[in-house]
């Protein structure tokens, strides 16, 4: 199973520092959720794991090896990421585009062979978007699209998965369905799961192990209950918050949270 972790890792826009001298250790085949306030370095830090960004100093390692020496087929071939609210050509279709997922496989001339198709195939079936395969994208509901890009993530058929942000836009079923569906594929499949989420409680709900950041740091990080505390909630987020127990998941939740006075006085004084 593929190993990925970054080690005294810098990323900068410019001059801009984002994120300063993090170390971070993926596990292997569990649920991995990055949170932590806007502007704190979140999805800055997906985009490094996936090669997007190169960093500026430290390196991001796959199986040990260092990814910005690995070729970009390579890395396809294990890791899969899916950027927030991708675009896509007007016009395509829901099974050309989970066809593009086979690319990291296809030889010289690139055509799909029997194999690719069975990928394909597969991956409509599980995310449940089999019956769309032939209608454009673009015409596709917000929750129908999400799953379409899973499936394109299927396909590509590799063991990590990197996601930002999956479920922004999405009314809150379909928010829970687009969830659900990476923890099926992380137990049933055995897929490593990273994801960029704002919402601490569906964080803590699915995740089997948190990264909290603040200003390109990493404050916290291990189970949901070593993390979702009162205490990271005033350190990373500025809120005095009230933790408890999910009666439905026995995981925590966070119940109610006002602003800490020094951030209200802040906040009124930009006013």
């Amino acid at each position: 199973m593929p190993k990925l972790c970054a080690e005294n890792l810098k990323v900068a826009y410019g001059d801009h520092e984002i994120i300063k001298n993090l170390n971070l250790n993926i596990p292997a085949g569990k649920m991995t959720a990055i949170i932590g306030p806007n502007g704190c370095g979140k999805s800055t830090l997906l985009k490094a794991l996936a090669r997007i960004l190169f960093p500026k100093n430290g390196s991001v390692y796959l199986d040990g090896k260092e990814l910005a020496r690995q070729s970009t087929k390579k890395i396809a071939q294990k890791l899969a990421i899916l950027p927030q609210s991708p675009s896509v050509p007007e016009g395509l279709t829901v099974s050309e585009l989970v066809s593009y997922g086979r690319y990291p496989h296809q030889k010289r001339f690139g055509k799909l062979n029997r194999e690719d198709w069975k990928a394909i195939h597969r991956a409509l079936e599980m995310t449940g978007t089999e019956e769309l395969k032939d209608r454009p994208v673009d015409a596709l509901s917000g929750g129908q699209r999400q799953r379409v890009w899973i499936a394109l993530a299927l396909a590509q058929d590799t063991e990590m998965i990197l996601l930002d942000e999956p479920t922004t836009y999405l009314d809150l079923s379909h928010q829970l369905e687009v969830l659900e569906l990476l923890q099926e594929l992380n137990r049933m499949e055995h897929r490593t799961i990273v994801m960029v989420l704002h919402d601490l409680n569906q964080a803590a709900r699915f995740a089997d192990h948190i990264v909290a950041m603040k200003d390109g740091e990493i404050l916290y990080e291990g189970s949901p209950e070593a993390v979702v505390t009162a205490e990271m909630m005033r350190e990373c987020f500025g809120l005095d918050a009230q933790i408890a127990l999910d009666p439905r998941c026995k995981k925590p939740v966070c119940l109610s949270y006002d602003l800490i006075k020094p951030y209200k006085e802040v906040r009124a004084q930009m006013a």
